[in-house]
C-alpha cells in the first residue's frame, strides 16, 4: 500500500472536500458537517451548534483559500483516505491548552481515515509527515492532545491516542482534566 501525502492548499481543495463530503464520515453522518472548522470557529459549543454543514463548508473553504487552514491528506492511488489538521497553533481559535510561547509551534488537532483504511498505518504516517513538514518550516516544537479515555469510539478519537505519540518521540508535557498535551522538539 504506497500512502502519498501532500499539504492542503488552495489547489488540491476539491480532494480536501470530497473527502469530507464522501469519505471519512461515512461511519459517523452526524460528524460529516465539521469540515475540520470546529477549532478555526471562535464561537462557543451552542453556537457551533447551530451551524450548518454547508456554514462550515464554506468557512474552510475560505480559510484554505486564504491560506489559514492547513493539513495533510493521504492519498492512496490519487484519492484522498486520510486527513490531518495540523498548523500553527496561533491559527486555531480555539486550542486545548493555551500557554504563551516565543516558541513557535504546530498544532495537531484532528485526523480522519477513511473507515474502510482504518488501522493500517496512516494515522502514524500522516503523524510522521507532519513532523517532518513542521519541521522544514521552521517550527521549533509540535504538540498535540490526546484525550486520556483509552477505550474511545473511532470518532471520538480524532486527536490520536496516546501511544500513536509515544511511538513517534513525543512526550507527555502536561496533564489536564481529559487530555495529554504532548510535545516533540523538532
Amino acid at each position: 500500500m504506497e500512502i502519498n501525502i501532500k499539504p492542503l492548499t488552495p489547489e488540491n481543495i476539491e480532494d480536501f472536500l470530497y473527502f469530507f463530503d464522501n469519505i471519512g464520515f461515512t461511519d459517523n453522518p452526524d460528524w460529516a458537517g465539521c469540515y475540520c472548522h470546529f477549532y478555526h470557529f471562535s464561537g462557543n459549543i451552542k453556537e457551533w451548534g447551530e451551524r450548518s454543514n454547508e456554514q462550515n463548508r464554506n468557512a474552510s473553504m475560505e480559510l484554505i483559500r486564504v491560506k489559514k487552514m492547513n493539513g495533510l491528506i493521504a492519498y492512496l492511488d490519487e484519492k484522498p483516505v486520510g486527513w490531518c489538521n495540523v498548523n500553527s497553533k496561533d491559527k486555531f481559535a480555539k486550542i486545548l491548552y493555551e500557554e504563551s510561547s516565543k516558541v513557535k509551534t504546530a498544532s495537531i488537532v484532528c485526523f480522519v481515515v477513511a473507515p474502510s483504511h482504518r488501522r493500517q498505518g496512516i494515522a502514524k504516517k500522516l503523524l510522521k509527515f507532519a513532523c517532518s513538514f513542521s519541521q522544514n518550516n521552521g517550527y521549533d516544537l509540535i504538540e498535540a492532545y490526546p484525550r486520556k479515555v483509552e477505550k474511545l469510539s473511532e470518532a471520538h478519537s480524532y486527536h490520536g491516542p496516546l501511544s500513536l505519540y509515544k511511538s513517534e518521540g513525543f512526550s507527555i508535557y502536561k496533564e489536564l482534566k481529559d487530555y495529554y498535551v504532548v510535545h516533540k522538539k523538532l
